[in-house]
């Protein structure tokens, strides 16, 4: 009888020690699971970009075990705030200026773990042209933050319009204009208002985020920025916490996104307009 019950208790005991090991081998399971799921904040995602994202979570599902949702912002103000309290993992929307800016103003610790594109700003115009019929005194509206600001200044300067001071470095302002030969009126507005103002200024400076929502393309055109050694600052990149830069899945999604199948789609949906940067050569 003794012996019957030392057997029972025995079991017993197995079978407690299989639930428990069970259970923390599915808790694992699920927290590596979880761990494998990696969102990606965004701004204004068109049909376009969203495909693209989906040909990205194909790949990083395929070769890398890795899911990638995508979770689109409304402006410029909120996807680095997202990475930096955790709402997501990494963000995709701006160049190396921006998260310089950002990263100072706020005190903040996000770095930059992979290329994506460059995307050439324009200079638009619903009233004239070309740049030559630009008038004396004409308004121009340009986007206010300070790395997007220096970027419409320096696109201005490329076509002639103005110049600007020396020795002041990668950023700069409207107090950095040196010559402004035209009188030009620049008009700082937030980056999502300046296609909207384009009815009531003579031109705007629009970044692509915000042009090809607004419709606007090559018939609006006046002026496109060059490429060149100088561009590197405006190479649009991956973000992620500075802790958070040397995880596995991180550097998956940036594998996955720095493939053929991505550059073709951007060849694709924008030609010449955006350009594909993580093996991009600037001369």
């Amino acid at each position: 009888m003794k012996k019957r019950k030392h057997t029972g208790l025995i079991w017993t005991i197995v079978i407690i020690a299989i639930i428990v090991i069970g259970g923390i081998v599915g808790f694992a399971h699920h927290r590596q699971t979880q761990s494998k799921t990696v969102t990606v904040g965004v701004v204004g995602l068109t049909n376009e970009q969203q495909k693209i994202w989906d040909q990205v979570n194909k790949t990083a599902q395929k070769k890398y075990g890795v899911t990638v949702k995508v979770k689109n912002f409304s402006d410029y103000n909120q996807p680095n705030k997202a990475v930096q309290n955790g709402d997501v993992d990494l963000n995709a929307f701006q160049h190396y200026a921006y998260l310089k800016s950002w990263n100072k103003a706020n005190h903040g610790s996000l770095v930059a773990i992979g290329r994506t594109v460059i995307a050439p700003i324009r200079l638009y115009s619903k009233k004239y042209k070309s740049l030559k019929d630009l008038p004396d005194g004409a308004t121009i509206a340009i986007p206010n933050d300070a790395s997007n600001e220096s970027r419409a200044l320096y696109v201005l300067k490329n076509a002639g319009l103005i110049t600007l001071k020396k020795g002041k470095g990668s950023l700069v302002t409207v107090a950095d204009i040196k010559k402004n030969p035209k009188n030009l009126k620049i008009k700082e507005l937030s980056a999502e208002q300046t296609a909207r103002s384009l009815s009531d200024v003579d031109a705007a400076v629009v970044n692509n985020t915000y042009a090809t929502p607004a419709g606007l393309g090559d018939k609006q055109t006046i002026y496109v920025e060059p490429l060149n050694s100088d561009s590197k600052q405006w190479i649009n990149i991956i973000v992620a916490k500075k802790s958070d830069a040397n995880k596995q899945a991180y550097k998956d999604v940036v594998k996955a996104f720095q493939t053929t199948q991505v550059k073709k789609l951007y060849q694709k949906y924008y030609g010449d307009t955006e350009k594909t940067a993580w093996d991009l050569k600037l001369k």
